[in-house]
Protein backbone atom coordinates (compact mmCIF):
# COMPACT_ATOMS: atom_id res chain seq x y z
CA UNK A 1 0.00 0.00 0.00
CA UNK A 2 1.04 3.63 -0.70
CA UNK A 3 0.68 5.78 2.55
CA UNK A 4 1.13 8.88 3.61
CA UNK A 5 2.43 10.90 6.63
CA UNK A 6 0.73 13.98 8.78
CA UNK A 7 3.48 14.96 10.87
CA UNK A 8 6.90 15.27 10.78
CA UNK A 9 8.52 14.40 14.25
CA UNK A 10 10.83 11.70 15.22
CA UNK A 11 7.71 9.13 15.67
CA UNK A 12 7.01 9.71 11.93
CA UNK A 13 10.31 9.22 11.18
CA UNK A 14 10.33 5.95 13.44
CA UNK A 15 7.04 4.97 11.94
CA UNK A 16 8.93 5.39 8.29
CA UNK A 17 12.13 3.58 8.65
CA UNK A 18 10.48 0.62 10.13
CA UNK A 19 7.61 0.54 7.65
CA UNK A 20 10.32 0.05 5.11
CA UNK A 21 11.03 -3.47 6.68
CA UNK A 22 7.91 -4.40 5.44
CA UNK A 23 6.94 -5.80 1.96
CA UNK A 24 3.38 -4.27 1.76
CA UNK A 25 4.01 -0.38 2.48
CA UNK A 26 5.56 2.42 0.14
CA UNK A 27 5.89 6.12 1.52
CA UNK A 28 4.00 8.22 -1.43
CA UNK A 29 3.28 11.32 0.41
CA UNK A 30 4.57 13.88 3.21
CA UNK A 31 2.25 16.52 4.69
CA UNK A 32 3.46 19.75 6.93
CA UNK A 33 1.91 23.39 7.01
CA UNK A 34 5.22 23.99 5.62
CA UNK A 35 6.34 23.06 2.43
CA UNK A 36 10.41 23.84 3.53
CA UNK A 37 10.00 21.08 6.19
CA UNK A 38 7.85 18.66 3.96
CA UNK A 39 11.08 19.01 1.36
CA UNK A 40 13.12 18.09 3.66
CA UNK A 41 11.32 15.36 5.51
CA UNK A 42 10.74 13.76 2.15
CA UNK A 43 14.11 14.23 0.89
CA UNK A 44 15.79 12.29 3.86
CA UNK A 45 12.93 9.13 3.88
CA UNK A 46 11.98 9.38 0.14
CA UNK A 47 8.88 9.78 -1.77
CA UNK A 48 7.90 12.40 -4.17
CA UNK A 49 4.79 13.91 -3.11
CA UNK A 50 4.56 17.04 -0.61
CA UNK A 51 1.39 18.29 0.18
CA UNK A 52 0.55 21.42 2.12
CA UNK A 53 -3.18 20.48 2.55
CA UNK A 54 -4.79 18.22 4.52
CA UNK A 55 -8.03 18.38 2.01
CA UNK A 56 -5.72 18.08 -0.86
CA UNK A 57 -3.65 14.53 0.08
CA UNK A 58 -6.76 12.98 1.44
CA UNK A 59 -8.52 13.24 -2.06
CA UNK A 60 -5.11 12.10 -3.92
CA UNK A 61 -4.93 8.78 -5.72
CA UNK A 62 -1.32 9.06 -4.85
CA UNK A 63 -2.09 7.02 -1.20
CA UNK A 64 -3.92 4.54 0.15
CA UNK A 65 -3.53 4.87 3.45
CA UNK A 66 -2.14 7.46 6.23
CA UNK A 67 -0.14 7.71 9.17
CA UNK A 68 -1.29 10.56 11.57
CA UNK A 69 1.07 11.56 14.59
CA UNK A 70 -0.28 15.30 14.26
CA UNK A 71 -0.66 17.03 17.95
CA UNK A 72 -3.07 14.87 19.69
CA UNK A 73 -6.13 17.26 19.34
CA UNK A 74 -5.39 17.36 15.87
CA UNK A 75 -5.89 13.84 15.21
CA UNK A 76 -9.79 13.86 14.67
CA UNK A 77 -9.83 16.49 12.38
CA UNK A 78 -7.44 15.03 10.61
CA UNK A 79 -8.45 11.35 10.60
CA UNK A 80 -12.14 12.30 9.67
CA UNK A 81 -10.68 14.12 6.14
CA UNK A 82 -9.07 10.88 5.46
CA UNK A 83 -11.83 8.84 6.00
CA UNK A 84 -14.32 10.70 4.03
CA UNK A 85 -12.04 10.20 1.46
CA UNK A 86 -12.06 6.43 1.43
CA UNK A 87 -8.39 6.25 3.23
CA UNK A 88 -7.48 4.10 5.84
CA UNK A 89 -5.91 5.40 8.48
CA UNK A 90 -3.31 4.72 11.01
CA UNK A 91 -3.16 6.94 14.00
CA UNK A 92 -1.06 7.00 16.24
CA UNK A 93 -1.53 6.85 20.20
CA UNK A 94 -3.32 8.90 21.58
CA UNK A 95 -5.90 8.32 18.79
CA UNK A 96 -8.65 10.68 20.28
CA UNK A 97 -8.90 13.22 22.68
CA UNK A 98 -12.52 11.27 24.02
CA UNK A 99 -14.69 8.60 23.49
CA UNK A 100 -17.08 11.16 21.62
CA UNK A 101 -14.25 11.66 18.80
CA UNK A 102 -13.78 7.73 18.98
CA UNK A 103 -17.36 6.64 18.19
CA UNK A 104 -17.68 9.25 15.88
CA UNK A 105 -14.36 8.65 13.59
CA UNK A 106 -15.33 4.77 13.60
CA UNK A 107 -18.65 5.68 12.18
CA UNK A 108 -17.47 7.25 9.55
CA UNK A 109 -15.15 4.45 8.75
CA UNK A 110 -17.19 2.05 8.55
CA UNK A 111 -19.84 4.02 6.14
CA UNK A 112 -16.78 4.72 3.77
CA UNK A 113 -15.85 1.21 3.66
CA UNK A 114 -12.20 1.60 5.31
CA UNK A 115 -9.92 1.03 8.43
CA UNK A 116 -9.19 3.05 11.50
CA UNK A 117 -6.73 1.36 13.74
CA UNK A 118 -4.59 3.00 16.53
CA UNK A 119 -0.76 2.78 16.33
CA UNK A 120 -0.32 1.22 19.94
CA UNK A 121 2.98 -0.63 19.47
CA UNK A 122 3.22 -2.44 22.40
CA UNK A 123 -0.39 -4.54 22.14
CA UNK A 124 1.47 -5.59 18.46
CA UNK A 125 4.55 -7.18 20.19
CA UNK A 126 5.28 -10.55 19.89
CA UNK A 127 6.59 -11.12 23.33
CA UNK A 128 3.16 -9.67 24.92
CA UNK A 129 1.57 -12.60 23.39
CA UNK A 130 3.94 -14.86 24.80
CA UNK A 131 4.07 -13.13 28.26
CA UNK A 132 0.04 -14.12 28.08
CA UNK A 133 0.36 -17.96 26.52
CA UNK A 134 2.83 -18.48 29.72
CA UNK A 135 0.87 -16.12 32.35
CA UNK A 136 -0.14 -19.41 34.40
CA UNK A 137 3.26 -19.85 35.67
CA UNK A 138 2.57 -17.38 38.07
CA UNK A 139 -0.47 -19.00 39.50
CA UNK A 140 -2.90 -16.60 40.91
CA UNK A 141 -2.86 -13.29 40.42
CA UNK A 142 -2.12 -10.67 43.27
CA UNK A 143 -0.47 -7.63 42.37
CA UNK A 144 0.48 -5.87 39.27
CA UNK A 145 2.85 -2.77 38.97
CA UNK A 146 3.74 -1.45 35.83
CA UNK A 147 6.05 1.69 35.42
CA UNK A 148 6.48 4.32 32.70
CA UNK A 149 8.09 7.28 33.58
CA UNK A 150 10.22 9.20 31.49
CA UNK A 151 11.73 12.97 31.98
CA UNK A 152 10.23 14.82 28.85
CA UNK A 153 12.86 17.55 27.04
CA UNK A 154 9.97 19.00 26.71
CA UNK A 155 9.64 20.02 30.44
CA UNK A 156 12.09 22.33 30.51
CA UNK A 157 10.03 24.26 28.22
CA UNK A 158 7.47 23.97 31.07
CA UNK A 159 9.67 25.18 33.50
CA UNK A 160 10.65 28.26 31.70
CA UNK A 161 6.98 29.34 30.91
CA UNK A 162 6.27 28.10 27.94
CA UNK A 163 3.28 25.71 27.15
CA UNK A 164 4.13 22.79 24.74
CA UNK A 165 1.58 20.28 23.52
CA UNK A 166 2.20 17.23 25.40
CA UNK A 167 1.50 19.32 28.04
CA UNK A 168 -1.29 21.67 27.09
CA UNK A 169 -5.11 21.18 27.58
CA UNK A 170 -5.35 23.12 24.16
CA UNK A 171 -3.68 19.91 22.73
CA UNK A 172 -5.15 17.03 25.12
CA UNK A 173 -1.47 16.59 26.86
CA UNK A 174 -0.56 15.15 29.82
CA UNK A 175 1.30 12.22 31.43
CA UNK A 176 -1.73 9.41 31.27
CA UNK A 177 -2.73 9.64 27.68
CA UNK A 178 1.33 10.31 26.47
CA UNK A 179 2.43 7.47 28.75
CA UNK A 180 -0.04 5.77 30.36
CA UNK A 181 -2.07 4.53 27.46
CA UNK A 182 0.90 1.70 27.27
CA UNK A 183 0.61 0.24 30.40
CA UNK A 184 -3.44 0.50 30.09
CA UNK A 185 -2.99 -1.62 27.41
CA UNK A 186 -1.62 -4.18 28.36
CA UNK A 187 -3.02 -4.37 31.29
CA UNK A 188 -6.72 -4.58 29.71
CA UNK A 189 -4.34 -7.12 27.18
CA UNK A 190 -3.39 -9.29 29.12
CA UNK A 191 -6.05 -9.12 32.47
CA UNK A 192 -9.51 -7.74 30.67
CA UNK A 193 -11.47 -4.43 31.84
CA UNK A 194 -11.01 -3.91 35.23
CA UNK A 195 -13.96 -3.58 37.42
CA UNK A 196 -12.67 -0.47 39.04
CA UNK A 197 -10.56 2.67 38.56
CA UNK A 198 -9.02 5.21 40.05
CA UNK A 199 -6.27 7.50 39.46
CA UNK A 200 -3.79 10.24 41.31
CA UNK A 201 -2.50 12.75 39.20
CA UNK A 202 0.17 15.56 40.06
CA UNK A 203 -0.83 18.73 38.41
CA UNK A 204 1.23 20.80 36.59
CA UNK A 205 1.20 24.85 36.22
CA UNK A 206 -0.36 24.03 32.62
CA UNK A 207 -3.18 22.36 33.93
CA UNK A 208 -2.31 18.66 32.60
CA UNK A 209 -1.27 15.53 34.62
CA UNK A 210 2.78 15.38 35.04
CA UNK A 211 2.85 11.86 36.47
CA UNK A 212 0.08 10.08 38.38
CA UNK A 213 -0.63 6.42 39.81
CA UNK A 214 -3.31 4.87 38.18
CA UNK A 215 -5.15 1.77 39.75
CA UNK A 216 -6.95 -0.57 38.07
CA UNK A 217 -9.32 -3.18 40.64
CA UNK A 218 -9.61 -6.65 39.27
CA UNK A 219 -11.84 -8.94 41.73
CA UNK A 220 -8.95 -10.77 42.88
CA UNK A 221 -5.65 -8.59 42.21
CA UNK A 222 -4.85 -5.03 41.96
CA UNK A 223 -2.65 -3.38 38.69
CA UNK A 224 -0.90 -0.68 39.72
CA UNK A 225 0.10 1.95 37.28
CA UNK A 226 2.99 4.98 37.38
CA UNK A 227 3.60 7.48 34.65
CA UNK A 228 5.74 10.51 34.46
CA UNK A 229 6.58 13.14 32.09
CA UNK A 230 8.38 14.98 34.62
CA UNK A 231 10.41 12.41 36.49
CA UNK A 232 12.16 9.16 35.23
CA UNK A 233 11.85 5.84 36.78
CA UNK A 234 14.21 2.58 36.46
CA UNK A 235 12.44 0.41 37.84
CA UNK A 236 10.95 -3.02 35.64
CA UNK A 237 7.36 -3.49 35.54
CA UNK A 238 5.86 -6.82 37.00
CA UNK A 239 3.12 -9.25 37.25
CA UNK A 240 3.25 -10.79 40.77
CA UNK A 241 1.39 -14.48 41.08
CA UNK A 242 1.42 -16.85 43.64
CA UNK A 243 3.71 -19.00 42.62
CA UNK A 244 6.25 -16.49 40.69
CA UNK A 245 6.73 -13.47 39.41
CA UNK A 246 6.98 -12.06 35.74
CA UNK A 247 10.24 -9.15 35.26
CA UNK A 248 9.09 -7.09 32.03
CA UNK A 249 12.30 -4.42 31.36
CA UNK A 250 10.40 -1.97 29.62
CA UNK A 251 6.23 -2.15 29.15
CA UNK A 252 6.49 0.20 26.18
CA UNK A 253 8.03 -1.98 23.86
CA UNK A 254 7.95 -5.56 25.71
CA UNK A 255 11.68 -6.41 24.88
CA UNK A 256 13.18 -8.93 27.52
CA UNK A 257 10.75 -10.26 30.14
CA UNK A 258 11.95 -12.79 32.95
CA UNK A 259 9.89 -15.23 35.07
CA UNK A 260 11.25 -15.85 38.76
CA UNK A 261 10.03 -19.00 40.65
CA UNK A 262 8.63 -17.93 44.54
CA UNK A 263 10.02 -21.02 45.80
CA UNK A 264 13.60 -21.87 44.05
CA UNK A 265 14.53 -18.25 43.22
CA UNK A 266 15.27 -19.97 39.91
CA UNK A 267 15.23 -16.89 37.02
CA UNK A 268 13.72 -18.02 33.65
CA UNK A 269 14.40 -15.83 30.36
CA UNK A 270 11.19 -15.79 28.95
CA UNK A 271 11.48 -13.34 26.07
CA UNK A 272 14.20 -11.37 24.22
CA UNK A 273 14.68 -8.39 23.09
CA UNK A 274 13.06 -7.48 19.49
CA UNK A 275 15.51 -5.49 16.73
CA UNK A 276 15.68 -1.84 17.07
CA UNK A 277 12.48 -0.34 14.98
CA UNK A 278 9.90 -1.81 17.13
CA UNK A 279 7.30 -0.36 14.96
CA UNK A 280 7.91 -3.12 12.61
CA UNK A 281 5.29 -5.43 14.13
CA UNK A 282 2.13 -3.07 14.50
CA UNK A 283 3.12 -2.07 10.97
CA UNK A 284 3.29 -5.39 9.27
CA UNK A 285 0.09 -7.03 11.05
CA UNK A 286 -1.87 -3.41 10.98
CA UNK A 287 -1.63 -4.03 6.97
CA UNK A 288 -2.18 -8.15 6.99
CA UNK A 289 -5.29 -6.96 8.63
CA UNK A 290 -6.45 -4.21 5.64
CA UNK A 291 -5.16 -6.84 3.16
CA UNK A 292 -7.22 -9.66 4.26
CA UNK A 293 -9.99 -7.31 5.47
CA UNK A 294 -9.80 -9.77 9.06
CA UNK A 295 -12.77 -7.97 10.59
CA UNK A 296 -12.50 -10.33 13.16
CA UNK A 297 -9.10 -9.09 14.01
CA UNK A 298 -10.23 -5.23 13.61
CA UNK A 299 -13.31 -5.44 15.86
CA UNK A 300 -10.78 -6.87 18.92
CA UNK A 301 -8.30 -3.76 18.27
CA UNK A 302 -11.34 -0.97 17.92
CA UNK A 303 -12.44 -2.56 21.60
CA UNK A 304 -9.11 -2.42 22.96
CA UNK A 305 -8.85 1.55 21.64
CA UNK A 306 -12.42 1.79 23.20
CA UNK A 307 -11.09 0.50 26.53
CA UNK A 308 -8.32 2.67 27.12
CA UNK A 309 -9.60 5.82 26.23
CA UNK A 310 -12.93 5.12 28.41
CA UNK A 311 -10.78 4.91 31.18
CA UNK A 312 -8.15 7.90 30.93
CA UNK A 313 -11.05 10.11 29.90
CA UNK A 314 -12.68 8.73 33.03
CA UNK A 315 -10.03 9.39 34.99
CA UNK A 316 -9.00 12.90 33.92
CA UNK A 317 -12.32 13.97 34.01
CA UNK A 318 -12.99 12.85 37.75
CA UNK A 319 -9.81 14.88 38.09
CA UNK A 320 -11.27 17.95 36.40
CA UNK A 321 -8.38 17.95 33.49
CA UNK A 322 -11.27 18.83 30.97
CA UNK A 323 -9.47 19.30 27.37
CA UNK A 324 -10.30 21.64 24.44
CA UNK A 325 -12.22 19.30 22.21
CA UNK A 326 -13.83 18.11 25.22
Amino acid sequence: MNFGTVGTSWITESFIEAAKDTADMRLAAVYSRSEQKAKQFIEKHGGSNIFTDVEAMAKSKLIDCVYIASPNALHYEHAITFLKHRKHVICEKPMFSNTKELESAYQIAEENGVFLVEAMRNVYMPNLVTLKEKMEKAGQLRNIVFNYAKYSSRYDAVLNGEEPNIFSLQYSGGALVDLGVYPIAAAIFLFGEPEHVSYSPVIIRTGVDGCGTLVLSYSDFMCTIFCSKISTSYNSSEIQGEKGTFTIDDIGSIANISFIDNHTGQKQQIANEHPEKDMFYEIDQIVQMIKTNNKAEYKKRKQLSADVLNITETVRRENGIVYQND
